[in-house]
């Protein structure tokens, strides 16, 4: 595996602070585990029947951060980035993606975050989730998004493994 660039979030500091360095190093660690893969390998699927492979993990926190930052804390009406229909599994079939598509448009995605939250006033800043019709504050999201990835990274461990035998963080 590439040597680990991941940021060292801070032992110290307020709460947002502390929140942005948190989800850029699980951002990070989802980088660092697809470094050094060709796109099949990144393709490589999970043990049957699960079709998880790591580019479909990347394509899914694509969604997970337009999802959250763009349509709910931001209000924009745009679609998923893979399903007009919004419907979050399209985003798992990686089986005809690249490694350049796939990686674009997260990192599309995570850019307009961190714009967003770096904008927000705070972060009480209150968004609608139209999928639980219920509103949401910034700091949710931010946590949400933070629990997602560790959950994603998690996966990514044993995805990485598989592919060549690299393992830890």
């Amino acid at each position: 595996m590439a040597t680990d660039r991941r940021p060292d979030p801070p032992v110290t500091g307020d709460e947002r602070e502390m929140m942005r360095a948190f989800l850029d190093f699980h951002r990070a660690t989802l980088a660092m585990k697809c470094e050094g893969l060709s796109d099949e390998e990144l393709r490589r699927q999970s043990m049957p029947p699960s079709t998880l492979s790591l580019l479909g993990l990347v394509r899914h926190m694509a969604e997970v951060e337009r999802t959250w930052f763009r349509r709910v804390i931001n209000a924009e009406d745009i679609p998923l980035v893979w399903s007009d229909e919004g419907d979050f599994q399209v985003a798992y079939d990686a089986s005809k993606s690249t490694r350049s598509e796939a990686f674009a448009a997260w990192e599309t995605e995570v850019a307009h975050a961190r714009r967003i939250e770096a904008e927000a006033e705070s972060l009480d800043v209150i968004g609608h989730n139209a999928k639980w019709d219920q509103d949401v504050s910034l700091r949710l999201v931010m946590l949400h998004l933070m629990h997602e990835y560790a959950r994603h990274n998690g996966h990514a461990d044993f995805l990485r493994e598989g592919v060549d035998g690299t393992v830890g963080a």
